[in-house]
């Protein structure tokens, strides 16, 4: 029965071919048994944390104490920089350790992407206002070092226009352009072609890519 380390989570000493993925929801078949937390006990499990007025108290409890732990104790190392795609911002328990750590940690960053406009994402507008090591990427502005604005177009160096239609586009056919890095799929694509030797070639094949998903 898989089973959950702490000490493994807290410490660095992991082979380095392991990836290392902490996941702080879902938490679906948790189950504490013979006091060891175990996983693949399905939906009865005991240990699932419920969208509720109890779910902050939950989370101080074994396996989240331990993940919410080594998400801090990351976010206070010196020149650390955590991406964050997805989130609503809307966790008390867990904004509680972004903000903790921003404020105790001037030199780690933050970079959140956000899939909606500015006005839609107002938990994280609010704490990135609050943070300036805080930034955050919507789909129609930014908040950068405190400082809130709407995206602007300029004028790019003739080679920048392969790399802006890598992020920045419409959704649908016939809709606004925006800043696209909040749709996590778009943010994988992006990494993605970071690491490919030819961005023009392969922006380009993006339609293709659309029509192929299910």
């Amino acid at each position: 029965m898989p089973f959950f380390d702490a000490a493994s989570v807290a410490g660095d000493d992991l082979p380095a071919r392991w990836s290392r993925l902490w996941k702080l929801h879902g938490s679906i078949g948790w189950a504490l048994e013979g006091g060891a937390v175990v996983r693949g006990r399905g939906r009865s499990a005991t240990q699932l944390v419920f969208p509720d007025h109890l779910k902050y108290d939950l989370t101080q409890k074994q396996p989240y104490s331990a993940l919410f732990e080594r998400l801090r104790k990351f976010l206070l190392t010196p020149d650390s920089l955590l991406l964050v795609v997805g989130f609503s911002f809307r966790d008390a328990h867990v904004c509680a350790v972004l903000d903790e750590a921003l404020a105790m940690n001037a030199n780690t960053a933050v970079f959140a992407f956000q899939y909606h406009i500015m006005d839609k994402e107002e938990p994280a507008m609010r704490l990135a206002l609050e943070r300036p090591n805080l930034t955050v990427y919507a789909a129609d502005g930014a908040i950068v070092s405190g400082v809130r604005g709407k995206w602007r177009l300029g004028e790019l160096p003739s080679n920048w226009n392969d790399v802006r239609v890598t992020f920045w586009g419409a959704r649908n056919q016939g809709e606004a352009e925006l800043f696209q890095l909040g749709d996590y799929a778009k943010f994988a694509r992006f990494c993605a072609l970071t690491q490919a030797s030819d961005i023009a070639r392969n922006a380009a094949s993006q339609p293709l890519l659309d029509a192929a998903k299910p």
